[in-house]
């Protein structure tokens, strides 16, 4: 399987190479997966006071940041109690910004530059994203099957890695983008995925949005018991590649069947780890 690797805010293609590498590297180690990294269209500067968080210099976002932060209210998430679900949370960052009339037109140019992307890598049938990049690569998995309806265009990504996402976008009237949620758009992503996040993040509300939009037959989570990062200690490296190693060769066999025309539509074996106490 090759994933096309989508880093988040601030990342890089080099940096993300760094932070995914010990659990890449297991994967390529057992044979299960190769990677191709990319990284956003736009260079940044990082938010005051982060200079030095975010790696080495230069810095990308997939989303065109000149005119303001079109997704500034996925941020608010971290402010938000715990006592409000995912959806409404979503919900109410998102009406802070209504009569932004540039969302279409910046959402559009960072869906075109990925796909762009992804066709110019022909192997690639998987997507591993970090944050924003998780949120790019829902957003993409959607967006295929638009367009293979509309458009007959072949679906390429048939297997999806989410690591502390947050639900995809769509259009909505002649300004809007709103996050798909599952209490108003119902299961928007039909493949299988494999959703990452802690249970210390303080974004997690974004991550579970993510996972409730997504075929539960098909998908499956892992609770890293930490923050807003990309695992990389020893253990929870171990146990993400032994859970992949069980997905990775089931969703290829389902892909096999279905171009056999022998698809048995099994329920995905789920693997959910209790959340670490640390």
């Amino acid at each position: 399987m090759k994933f096309l690797c989508l880093p988040g805010a601030y990342g890089s293609a080099k940096n993300f190479r760094i932070q995914l590498g010990p659990l890449a590297d297991e994967l390529e180690r057992r044979g299960l997966a190769t990677f191709t990294y990319t990284q956003g269209a736009h260079e940044v500067e990082p938010p005051a006071g982060w200079e030095d968080y975010f790696g080495t210099r230069p810095l990308y976002r997939f989303i065109d940041t000149r005119h303001g932060d079109n997704f500034e209210q996925l941020r608010r998430l971290r402010h938000m109690p715990y006592s409000i679900n995912a959806e409404d949370a979503i919900r109410m960052c998102e009406e802070r910004s209504q009569g932004e009339d540039w969302h279409q037109q910046v959402w559009r140019q960072a869906m075109n530059d990925v796909l762009r992307i992804l066709d110019e890598h022909p192997d690639v049938d998987a997507v591993i994203g970090y944050s924003e990049g998780a949120m790019v690569g829902a957003s993409l998995v959607v967006e295929e099957a638009e367009q293979a309806q509309r458009t007959g265009r072949q679906r390429r990504i048939k297997f999806a890695v989410f690591i502390s996402g947050s639900p995809p976008l769509k259009f909505e009237g002649d300004n809007r983008v709103v996050a798909q949620l599952a209490d108003r758009a119902g299961i928007v992503i039909d493949i299988p995925t494999f959703h990452i996040f802690g249970c210390n993040d303080a974004f997690k509300g974004g991550a579970v949005a993510l996972y409730n939009v997504c075929e539960p037959s098909k998908s499956a989570m892992f609770d890293h018991g930490l923050g807003h990062i990309v695992p990389r200690d020893a253990e929870n490296v171990q146990m993400l590649a032994d859970i992949l190693e069980q997905i990775i060769p089931e969703v290829e066999g389902r892909s096999q069947q279905r171009e056999t025309g022998s698809d048995t539509n099994e329920r995905m074996a789920i693997v959910r780890t209790p959340e670490a106490s640390r």
